[in-house]
């Protein structure tokens, strides 16, 4: 006589199984070791800070000497 097989248990094990072999080969493609991540960091830190030092902005916002425009109304906007 044939074992009997729950086919909803033996699909959702192959899954797993699929997903945990998809889960090994991104760990070998896309991981990276502790001290890779740190030298991409420093790395984007001092890209940063590169560009930081050429903006000709203050960090407090866009020049505040400029004039402003000053606002005219005419004789028809008072009816």
């Amino acid at each position: 006589m044939a074992d009997i097989v729950n086919l909803r248990r033996a699909r959702k094990a192959r899954a797993r199984v699929e997903k945990e072999a998809q889960a090994a080969q991104n760990r070998l493609s896309f991981g990276l070791s502790a001290s890779e991540r740190r030298a991409g960091d420093s790395a984007r830190d001092k890209a940063e800070r590169h560009i930081d030092g050429h903006l000709r902005e203050n960090a407090d916002g866009p020049d505040t000497t400029a004039p402003t425009p000053i606002n005219i109304t005419t004789a028809d906007d008072n009816d």
